[in-house]
């Protein structure tokens, strides 16, 4: 381990001061720190904030084929997992390379326009297609594999990988699917139709949902918060596990169930065994 790329959130102290802590502590064990993508041989991808900047933070590693390591510096963060460790002690699991790495699945997404233009994209959490005109909602055909499974007039459509099972689609009451598992989780946002309820389609499988009509103002979808295009009436948005994981950084051996339970504060105590 010789370089790594620092991507941090520039308006929380909290992370500015956890980068220049950690920066200097990694430089003491021979590990130069960069805030440059471009440069050569980069050998890991640190994120400093919240699920937001480790989500803009993985598109430099997957570009790289690097891991991805995040250090929570914001609210949530339930992919910064890091928050309680030292900075020292962490700068020398990296420089001992004391960790493991897993594999998280991404999203390949294409969208094909009623023109025949085609845009491709990806996403680590999850892609939204959604409506822009909040008096009034989309109306949705969804497809798997070639079959019409329902439509749907709503106010958009999640699909989610895995980790992104306990973002958005986890708040539109889609189910946590645990990260090592390769599925697609389809979780419609308000939707009126006879079938509304999430599913979960395996990893073999073809998704594709198709813009019935746009009649107020065309809907978009957003690539994991960060990334935006127009989805005008007539286009299909077709998704597909992706061919490029992310790597992400795992320093210690909390199993995710323990770790789920922790950043939602779970009950695990039954009622009958609550204090009085």
């Amino acid at each position: 381990m010789t370089r790594v790329l620092m991507v941090r959130h520039r308006h929380r102290p909290n992370a500015v001061t956890s980068a220049v802590s950690l920066t200097q502590a990694l430089n003491e064990r021979g590990i130069e720190v960069v805030d440059d993508a471009s440069v050569d041989r980069i050998d890991m991808v640190l994120s400093i904030g919240g699920d937001g900047t480790f989500l803009a933070a993985a598109s430099s590693a997957r570009a790289l084929n690097v891991p991805l390591l995040g250090i929570n510096a914001g609210h949530m963060g339930f992919l910064t997992e890091l928050g309680d460790k030292g900075t020292g002690d962490l700068a020398r699991k990296i420089a001992d390379s004391d960790f493991s790495v897993e594999r998280r699945m991404t999203l390949d997404v294409t969208v094909e326009r009623p023109d025949g233009s085609k845009a491709d994209d990806w996403a680590l959490n999850e892609a939204v297609v959604m409506h822009t005109d909040v008096a009034h909602p989309v109306h949705f055909a969804l497809v798997v594999d070639g079959q019409e499974v329902s439509t749907y007039g709503a106010d958009g459509m999640i699909l989610s990988t895995p980790t992104g099972s306990t973002a958005y689609s986890f708040s539109a009451g889609g189910p946590v699917v645990w990260p090592d598992t390769e599925a697609i989780v389809v979780a419609p946002l308000a939707a009126h139709g006879l079938f509304t309820r999430p599913l979960v389609v395996g990893p073999s499988a073809c998704v594709e949902i198709v813009v019935l009509d746009d009649m107020w103002t065309a809907p978009e979808m957003w690539c994991d918060g960060l990334r935006r295009m127009t989805v005008p009436a007539g286009a299909v948005v077709r998704a597909r596990v992706g061919s490029s994981p992310v790597q992400l950084v795992r320093v210690d051996d909390t199993p995710f169930s323990a770790r789920l339970v922790r950043k939602f504060n779970l009950p695990v105590r039954g009622w009958r065994d609550a204090a009085r």
